[in-house]
């Protein structure tokens, strides 16, 4: 057991010790105010405080951060001179560490920039270039997950006979399906609409298309499911799917919730995969819309619901979470930006959500996103060769950390149709280097 010193134990330092030590590092610790039972203790020991003690352990001075409530305008002091960057530098170079990891790492979980005023795009969203993490240039890097390891070698070095688990690989595949079929599934009056627009766009290659898939003699362009599942089949991980069940809407043109292709998609799936709520771009705004949607689903599944993630990834810290949380939601997996790929939490692992507006830890797990298909091809306009290229340099950040490699895709991405054309290939690469790599850290823990 590891016996963590601190003469000041606030809720942020119960959190964050939790998160270093027992989720990230598997390890058993305990907190303590007692330092007379500190220097007496003699097995591996975190000296937490603003002075060295006799037969103190490993000294890490504290910054004094996690003793603060609320939120203050401010950024962290940050050394950049190292390989990975240290937030909350120790500027006197007294303790075995060159900074305060415990600050470090809840400042970038926390997401604390993103509770002060901040200017919010068009969709009303927090975005990557305003980020610490962005402007200092380690947006790609879990920089939490590394903070981790350099504790856990630190302790290793003084204390070589620790017992310390080791961390795999682990990839999560998920897929938002925004728009389950082009033209399957959906009402008259779409269809006519639909229709009449082909018409004046002179598009006479959809109207040809939507006509051959109503008759059955063609498969839909967005129905991509078998080849998920036939990667699900080969590889055995379970991925997480979310279906958007809203009203349709400028934003939210999923066919409707009742149609009974859609019934029998998420039936489909939900034997083979975990099915999560996608609330809908409106529900972000729309009082009990959110409600209503998980209903829905909900009502499809027979289940209640546990996993969601935003569409449009409209994420407003803590207003986001206060709803999934007053629904009994359990998984949220929206931590990510739409415009950059990377870690805006700062972690690639799962985690507890803490909220600063009433500074506790809460039931909600953030499970956060690496890479998104829309982003690097709708924002970073990268080709399929280059964007391969960048997705594993991530899968390489987070196998550095044996972290966790989640990636977002859209079944219309897999079509290999229109501007997605070559996209296919990208996924179908990225998912066998991603489960080679997470099945190859099974087998070497016995696990398969």
């Amino acid at each position: 057991m590891i016996l963590v010193y601190s003469p000041h134990i606030s809720s942020r330092t119960e959190y964050i010790t939790s998160l270093l030590f027992k989720h990230l590092l598997g390890l058993e610790y305990k907190l303590t105010r007692d330092e007379d039972s500190f220097t007496a203790y003699n097995g591996p020991k975190i000296n937490y405080s603003q002075r060295a003690l006799h037969r103190g352990g490993i000294y890490i001075p504290a910054s004094g951060f996690l003793q603060e409530r609320g939120v203050n305008k401010f950024e962290p002091g940050i050394n950049k001179r190292k390989r990975i960057p240290l937030l909350f530098p120790d500027k006197e170079h007294t303790g075995t560490l060159e900074f305060d990891p415990f600050a470090a790492s809840f400042y970038l979980v926390s997401r604390y920039e993103e509770y002060l005023p901040h200017q919010k795009d068009k969709h009303g969203r927090f975005e990557a270039d305003q980020s610490f993490a962005y402007k200092h240039g380690f947006l790609q890097k879990p920089l939490v997950d590394h903070y981790a390891i350099m504790l856990r070698d630190a302790l290793l070095e003084k204390y070589p006979g620790l017992d310390v688990p080791e961390q795999k690989f682990t990839f999560i595949p998920t897929y938002d399906v925004d728009v389950a079929f082009a033209y399957k599934g959906r009402t008259m009056f779409r269809n006519v609409f639909g229709i009449l627009r082909s018409m004046a766009r002179l598009d006479f290659y959809s109207l040809k298309q939507r006509f051959t898939v109503i008759l059955g003699k063609e498969r839909d362009p967005y129905d991509t499911y078998d080849l998920q599942l036939q990667l699900y089949k080969k590889s055995g991980i379970k991925a997480y799917y979310f279906f958007l069940c809203g009203d349709y809407g400028p934003y939210d043109r999923n066919v409707a919730f009742f149609s009974q292709q859609f019934f029998l998609l998420i039936k489909k799936l939900g034997d083979y995969a975990y099915i999560g709520i996608h609330p809908s771009y409106a529900s972000h705004d729309e009082e009990g819309a959110l409600a209503n949607e998980i209903q829905r689903l909900s009502g499809i599944i027979k289940d209640d619901l546990k996993y969601s993630r935003q569409h449009y990834l409209r994420l407003a810290i803590p207003k986001t979470y206060h709803e999934l949380l007053k629904h009994n939601i359990a998984y949220d997996f929206t931590m990510g930006y739409a415009s950059q790929p990377g870690f805006r939490a700062g972690i690639s692992r799962p985690y507890p959500f803490y909220d600063l507006t009433e500074e506790k830890e809460t039931p909600l797990t953030i499970v956060p996103l690496a890479v998104m298909d829309g982003t690097l091809h709708d924002y970073l306009k990268l080709s399929p060769d280059d964007a391969l290229k960048l997705i594993k340099k991530l899968m390489g950040e987070v196998d550095k950390v044996n972290g966790v490699f989640s990636t977002l895709w859209h079944n219309d991405a897999l079509g290999d149709h229109d501007t997605w054309k070559g996209w296919k290939d990208v996924y179908l690469k990225t998912y066998e280097s991603a489960a080679k790599k997470h099945l190859h850290a099974r087998r070497e823990q016995g696990n398969l």
